[in-house]
């Protein structure tokens, strides 16, 4: 089973402007994971997502499934990848979960917090940063990263 990541951060802007159940307040692909370079650790893929998780992490959000309200743009990502036996684990995670995560619990050994695996000194410093700044100006909860590996 291969564990390259893909994905997209996608945003919600008619949320904070109308609410979160206008019609209008629709979830919009904002950039593709290949564009951020997060790479493939395998010790971060488990505490985010569950992944290849020998490291005994509790994951931040594992095995949600593609979002029922997903944007055109990642349903269109993910469909680029065949059928859904071509790919495992989707799931995705809010910056309103992100922001409150235990970001100093470690792994089943207490050596490899989920800060030094999957913070901001990671790979995976540019995907926060994209998904703070989208939920300044959307609202954290307005914001989330779907992913699925292949």
């Amino acid at each position: 089973m291969s564990t390259d990541v893909s994905g997209m951060i996608e945003c919600r802007p008619g949320a904070r402007i109308w609410g979160v159940d206008d019609e209008d307040s629709v979830w919009v692909g904002a950039i593709d994971l290949i564009v951020l370079d997060t790479g493939n650790a395998y010790d971060a893929l488990a505490c985010l997502f569950g992944v290849r998780n020998s490291y005994g992490f509790r994951p931040l959000a594992e095995g949600r499934g593609l979002p029922v309200d997903a944007s055109s743009e990642v349903r269109d990502a993910f469909a680029g990848y065949g059928v859904p036996d071509d790919v495992h684990s989707t799931t995705w995670i809010t910056g309103d979960e992100l922001a409150g995560a235990d970001w100093d619990e470690t792994d089943s050994s207490g050596t490899r917090s989920r800060r030094a695996v999957a913070g901001d000194a990671s790979y995976w410093r540019p995907t926060w940063e994209v998904m703070r700044t989208l939920g300044g100006l959307h609202g954290a909860e307005n914001v989330r990263l779907v992913v699925w590996f292949d």
